[in-house]
């Protein structure tokens, strides 16, 4: 080989170099958050817009919160709940979670005045949502436990204000039913970019109500620490009536002179988007030196 070949084949080999550099893909990291195991405090309700048996009902939903510190996939998720007594799988006729911004996205600002604070809420509307009835999400069931207590409730205590009643109800007690986890799979993944978002998932079931059970707050083991400077908002609840705006489930429904607040029990996992290539002018100043060195040489 002259040497006019040689310094041709090392320049080709370099340029071969940088062109392999810049196709290979950032690895993406595992993603996951948990809110922890159920404490037994709180369940609420929480179910699709039903018009047509057999279950005919109006919608509730319940929305806790999460952060992500980078754009991620979310391909799947979990959430206990309470459902009858007795509960069969074949009861579930519909299951749906919706995402929504932290208040005032995808809001009305100012917002009007019946409820106490729009503050940390979520967003007037949802910004995406998948659901069973239309194949954009698949779901499992896990009976953890047959009977299982919660200490106090909210299904029809969710009211606007001036009233009467007013917000703070006290809540409706006890109810008691099957402990159930969902594990849904989303047929596309939610891809999120770096945010403060509420996660809400409602079950339809003919038998009955499905309430969301709480989870400590502040979270503990097994649950994961929110991200520092993160701060872990309290659920939140509405129905129809209510929309677009959202109730505390402690600070106004339940109430009292030191107002219990909640989360709420679901997990997600996933995976965060790979970073970008490098920028090109920073390959193309390798790709210099390489050629420089196949130069020399």
């Amino acid at each position: 080989m002259n040497p006019m070949q040689a310094l041709i084949a090392k320049t080709s080999g370099a340029a071969a170099l940088l062109g392999l550099l810049t196709a290979m893909p950032a690895a993406a990291d595992p993603f996951f958050f948990s809110t922890g195991n159920p404490d037994g405090r709180m369940a609420t309700a929480s179910r699709p817009d039903t018009a047509v048996s057999p279950a005919p009902s109006n919608e509730i939903e319940s929305a806790d919160d999460f952060v992500l510190t980078s754009e991620t996939n979310i391909r799947s998720a979990t959430f206990t709940g309470l459902l009858p007594t007795g509960f069969s799988p074949g009861n579930i006729d519909q299951v749906v979670v919706q995402i929504y911004h932290v208040f005032p996205v995808d809001s009305t600002t100012p917002p009007d005045t019946r409820v106490p604070t729009r503050v940390n809420s979520p967003s007037d509307v949802e910004l995406a949502d998948r659901n069973s009835s239309v194949n954009t999400l698949s779901f499992s069931t896990t009976v953890v436990n047959p009977s299982f207590t919660a200490a106090n409730s909210v299904l029809n205590g969710i009211n606007a204000c001036p009233c009467p009643p007013a917000p703070m109800t006290g809540g409706e007690g006890p109810v008691t039913g099957a402990e159930v986890t969902f594990t849904v799979n989303f047929a596309t993944p939610f891809d999120l970019p770096a945010d403060h978002y509420f996660f809400v998932p409602q079950v339809q079931d003919s038998d009955g109500n499905f309430f969301w059970l709480s989870a400590p707050r502040p979270i503990i083991p097994p649950g994961t620490a929110f991200p520092p400077g993160a701060t872990d908002l309290q659920e939140w609840i509405r129905n129809a009536a209510l929309e677009p705006d959202w109730l505390r489930v402690g600070t106004d429904i339940v109430g009292g002179a030191n107002p219990p607040t909640f989360n709420a029990t679901f997990s997600l996992t996933g995976e965060t988007v790979a970073a970008a290539a490098p920028e090109p002018a920073s390959m193309s100043l390798l790709g210099a030196a390489l050629a420089g060195m196949g130069l020399f040489g």
